[in-house]
């Protein structure tokens, strides 16, 4: 188990009273979605970097992205009228 620090955080009053309507175990929730929100930016930055090195991804190499990770649910943009 990692180590924890304990600090001190303001939010909202509406904020606070859903999340307690989520969860019983606010730090716990917290925690995961400041983990979240760490992982999103370093793949943001990683994506930056290496478009700055290679150049812009292909729309074949987004298309391909968003078939693995979302399957069949990616939206197509190749919407021909058959």
């Amino acid at each position: 188990m990692s180590s924890t620090t304990r600090i001190t955080v303001t939010l909202p009053s509406d904020q606070v009273a859903e999340l307690r309507k989520l969860t019983d175990n606010v730090s716990s929730y917290v925690a995961e979605a400041v983990a979240r929100q760490i992982r999103h930016q370093l793949l943001g930055d990683d994506l930056r970097r290496h478009e700055e090195e290679h150049g812009k991804f292909s729309d074949e190499e987004l298309a391909e992205a968003r078939s693995k990770i979302f399957g069949a649910l990616a939206p197509s943009k190749n919407t021909d009228a058959a």
